[in-house]
């Protein structure tokens, strides 16, 4: 067996913003809750090899992982995978970014399984990042929307 994930969020703010502020890793412990650092290992091209870690969980457990991750701004992907999958077989990302009415649509996928000997299965691990990508996703768009106003303000002049 294996999980699979989609979410989508659609944020009122153009696809550059968003771009520019949801691939800007060093950024991502000030736009995501979860994270608590990112350590950038290596760039190449439009590969960047960094690792994630989180904030401690409910356990006091701090989890941390190497991610490889690959940004198409042509194409508005980005792909990703754990280098260090931990209690994963395997993990894959892909993000894809669109402009529509009102803004820029956001979507994360994942396809992923866990390896026999984690503390939990794949259907456990598939409702946990649906409930997580979606709080996620709320926290960015707001993040970015506020961003996308104050930048808008601050262009007006004043009278």
């Amino acid at each position: 067996m294996s999980g699979h994930t989609e979410n989508e969020i659609t944020i009122a703010a153009p696809l550059d913003l968003v771009w520019d502020m949801t691939n800007d890793l060093e950024n991502w412990p000030q736009l995501f809750s979860e994270y608590a650092s990112v350590d950038v290992i290596r760039r190449e091209g439009q590969t960047t090899t960094f690792r994630l870690t989180m904030h401690p969980d409910d356990n006091g457990k701090v989890w941390s992982w190497v991610s490889e991750r690959t940004t198409d701004r042509r194409a508005r992907t980005v792909d990703a995978r754990r280098v260090e999958p931990g209690p994963f077989q395997h993990m894959d990302i892909h993000w894809e970014y669109e402009d529509v009415t009102g803004g820029t649509r956001m979507r994360w996928r994942q396809d992923f399984a866990m390896r026999p000997d984690a503390p939990v299965d794949d259907a456990w691990m598939t409702d946990n990042i649906n409930r997580n990508s979606r709080v996620q996703m709320e926290l960015i768009r707001d993040k970015i929307e506020q961003r996308d106003r104050e930048r808008r303000s601050a262009s007006v002049p004043a009278n």
